[in-house]
C-alpha cells in the first residue's frame, strides 16, 4: 500500500462525528457514481460558451453518461501511468469539462488533486509543487495568450517529484517536448475493468486525503489547506441548507422556493480550485445531479448569455457587480434574468442597499456568503434574514441562547469571539473579537503542519483571523468587522503582503515597503506598495512592476499602485500601522 495513505483526522474525531451522524461513509466519487448510473440520458455539464475563444477547444455539453465513459478513460490513463490511492497530481486548468474529469478521475482511484490559480507562473507554481511533493502535473496547453505548458516544461528540472507532465484536450496542440497529451474519449470495456477492479481492491476510504488547496500565508509563503471526503461533504451541507431556505418574490409575496434539486442549473463563475469553487458549486453539483454550466474568466456578455441560455436558477457574483447592475437600467434590460432564483454574493461586505435593492426591484433575495477554505461557513439566507438589511449586515451566531436557525449546521458549529489581546472569550455586543470555529467542517490541518503556528486553540476552535462583533436584539447575531490577518483580496483571491514585500525589497531603490490593500469597488482590493526609497533613489510603477514580472510572479499579485513616503508609521514597538497606511492610501 501507498505509504502516503494514511488518514487525515485522529481516530476519537471519526468515532465522535460518526456515532453523531455528522460524518457517514460516503466519499465524494461514490456521489458521482452514483449519479451517473442515476441520471445517465440528463446533461450534466456544459462548457463556457466562449471557449474556443480561451484555448481553441470547441465547447461541449456530457450527459452524466458520457461524462462517466471520459472519466474512467482518463482515470484508466492514470493507472497506466502508475498513479495510485494516495498518490498527488497537480492542475492548472481554467474551467471546462476536462478540468472537472481530472478532479472525478483522480479521486475514483484515491489520488490527491491539488488545484493551482491559472494565474500562478513559475514562482508560485515551483513552490507549491514541491512542498506538496506531486508525482504528477496536469497543465492547459494554453490559454488566451499564454503557452502553459511550455512555461511549466520550462522549468521542469525545479520539480524534482513530478514523474509526469501532462496535458489533456480535444483541439490540435503543438506537441511540446516533456509534455504528454491525453484526448479524452469514451473507455473501452478494458478500461471499464481495469477500474472497476482497481476500485474493488483499493476502496477510498472517507477520511482519506482529497484535495490540497492553496492558501496566502500571513508568513509570506502559500500555505496547503488538507482536506478529507469526511469534511468536504459536511462542510458543504452549509451550502446546501443555505440554498434550500432561499425565498423569491412571488406576486409581491416571500415565497420559500425549497430545496434545489436535479432540475436546477448552476451557473459557475469560480476557478475550481478552493472552497468557493469546490463546495459552492462543485460538491451541490454531484449531491443533486443538476446541470453545472462553467464560465471562466468571468467576461459578463458571455455570463449573460450563459444565464439566458441555459435558463440558470442559481449563480454567485461579486457586491460590486451586482451593485452597478442594479443601477444600471440599459443593461438590465438587454438581460433576461427571468429564470434565476436564487442569488449569492460575498467575499466582501454587502451594502444593505444592493440587498434591499435586488429583493425589492428584481424579487430575488441575495444570499450572503462568509467562508474560507479552512472551514468558516457563515451564510446568510431569506429564510433566516428575511430583513434585507439585516441579511447584508450579519451572521447567524451560532448557539446563541434562545435562537433556532434553519441550516443543520448550526447544531454542529460552535463559535466564539476571543479578545486578541487578553485571550478573554468576548460574550457582550459591541465588542470586537477574533473569530474562533469549531465543527466537523473544518480542515484537517496545513501541509507540513508541524513547520507553522498551530491554526487551533487548546479546545479545538480554528482561530480564523476574521475580527467580529456580536450584534442583535437578543445578541443573535455576529457582524463582519475587519480582519486580523495581514491580507489583500483581490477579486476574491487571497494575496499575502509579507510575499510581495519581500519580493520589492530586493529592489536596489527601495528601503523599507508596506504592501496594502488599495478599497477597489470591482474588486474589493487593489495591491499598494507604500514605499520608503534609499537616498538618492527614484522609483516608477512602471519600474517595480517590471522589476516583480522578472521573478515570474502571478499578475494578480503585482501592485497597481505606488506611493513613496519619507517613513512607514510604526506604533511604540516599532510595528507597522498598516490600517493607517489603507486609510491614507485610500484619500488619495
Amino acid at each position: 500500500m501507498n505509504s502516503r495513505v494514511q488518514g487525515l483526522h485522529p481516530q476519537s474525531k471519526i468515532d465522535n462525528y460518526v456515532a453523531k451522524g455528522w460524518w457517514t461513509d460516503e466519499t465524494i466519487d461514490d456521489l458521482f457514481w452514483r449519479q451517473v448510473e442515476a441520471r445517465s440520458d440528463a446533461i450534466a455539464i456544459t462548457d463556457p460558451l466562449n471557449r474556443v475563444s480561451l484555448d481553441g477547444e470547441e465547447p461541449r455539453r456530457l450527459s452524466w453518461r458520457d461524462l462517466g465513459a471520459e472519466v474512467t478513460y482518463l482515470a484508466a490513463r492514470m493507472l497506466e501511468l502508475g498513479l495510485k490511492r494516495g498518490d498527488r497530481i497537480g492542475m492548472q486548468m481554467p474551467n471546462s469539462i476536462e478540468q472537472v474529469q481530472i478532479y472525478l478521475a483522480a479521486w475514483s482511484i484515491g489520488v490527491v488533486v491539488s488545484p493551482l490559480a491559472l494565474q500562478y507562473r513559475e514562482h508560485e507554481t515551483v513552490a507549491m509543487v514541491n512542498q506538496a511533493e506531486l508525482d504528477a502535473y496536469i497543465v492547459a496547453h494554453h490559454f488566451a495568450d499564454r503557452q502553459l505548458a511550455q512555461e511549466v516544461a520550462d522549468f521542469r528540472e525545479q520539480l524534482p517529484t513530478v514523474r509526469h507532465l501532462l496535458t489533456i484536450g480535444l483541439a490540435e496542440a503543438a506537441p511540446i517536448d516533456g509534455v504528454q497529451r491525453i484526448v479524452p474519449q469514451p473507455a473501452t470495456d478494458a478500461d471499464a475493468r481495469a477500474l472497476a477492479e482497481y476500485r474493488a481492491h483499493n476502496p477510498n476510504h472517507p477520511n482519506d486525503l482529497v484535495t490540497i488547496c492553496w492558501t496566502s500565508g500571513t508568513e509570506g509563503k502559500p500555505k496547503g489547506v488538507l482536506r478529507a471526503h469526511y469534511d468536504w461533504i459536511n462542510f458543504n451541507w452549509a451550502v446546501m441548507d443555505g440554498l434550500n431556505g432561499a425565498s423569491s418574490i412571488v406576486d409581491g409575496e416571500a415565497v420559500a422556493l425549497g430545496d434545489i434539486d436535479h432540475n436546477d442549473v448552476l451557473l459557475n463563475p469560480f476557478p475550481l480550485i478552493n472552497m468557493a469553487g469546490i463546495n459552492g458549486m462543485l460538491l451541490p453539483w454531484l449531491r443533486t445531479a443538476c446541470l453545472l454550466v462553467q464560465h471562466h474568466p468571468f467576461d459578463a456578455p458571455t455570463f449573460f448569455a450563459q444565464v439566458a441560455k441555459e435558463r440558470v436558477t442559481w449563480t454567485i457574483l461579486p457586491p460590486a457587480l451586482l451593485w452597478m447592475l442594479l443601477n444600471n437600467e440599459q443593461l438590465l434590460s438587454q438581460v433576461d434574468l427571468s429564470s434565476l432564483n436564487r442569488l449569492g454574493s460575498g467575499s466582501a461586505p454587502l451594502q444593505p442597499a444592493m440587498v434591499r435593492g435586488w429583493q425589492e426591484k428584481m424579487g430575488l433575495f441575495v444570499i450572503n456568503f462568509f467562508g474560507s477554505n479552512e472551514g468558516v461557513a457563515l451564510l446568510s439566507n431569506a429564510l433566516d434574514f428575511p430583513n434585507a438589511d439585516d441579511r447584508a449586515n450579519f451572521f447567524p451566531r451560532y448557539g446563541a441562547p434562545g435562537v433556532e436557525w434553519s441550516s443543520r449546521v448550526s447544531k454542529w458549529v460552535r463559535v466564539k469571539l476571543v479578545d486578541p489581546e487578553t485571550q478573554e472569550v468576548i460574550t457582550e455586543p459591541g465588542r470586537p473579537g477574533e473569530l474562533y470555529i469549531d465543527g466537523p467542517q473544518l480542515f484537517g490541518g496545513y501541509l507540513n503542519g508541524q513547520d507553522l503556528a498551530n491554526p487551533f486553540d487548546d479546545e479545538g476552535y480554528l482561530k480564523t483571523g476574521d475580527v467580529f462583533e456580536i450584534a442583535g436584539e437578543n445578541n443573535e447575531f455576529l457582524r463582519y468587522v475587519d480582519r486580523a490577518k495581514d491580507l489583500v483580496i483581490r477579486g476574491g483571491m487571497n494575496i499575502s503582503p509579507v510575499e510581495i514585500e519581500q519580493l520589492i525589497s530586493e529592489h536596489p531603490a527601495v528601503l523599507e515597503v508596506s504592501v496594502v490593500g488599495d478599497p477597489d469597488e470591482v474588486l474589493g482590493e487593489r495591491v499598494a506598495a507604500v514605499v520608503v526609497l534609499r537616498p538618492e533613489a527614484e522609483l516608477t510603477l512602471d519600474e517595480l512592476v517590471n522589476f516583480l514580472r522578472e521573478r515570474r510572479i502571478a499578475s494578480f499579485k503585482l501592485p497597481e499602485r505606488l506611493r513613496i513616503i519619507d517613513a512607514l508609521p510604526r506604533n511604540p514597538v516599532g510595528k507597522v500601522l498598516k490600517r493607517d497606511l489603507r486609510l491614507t492610501t485610500a484619500a488619495k
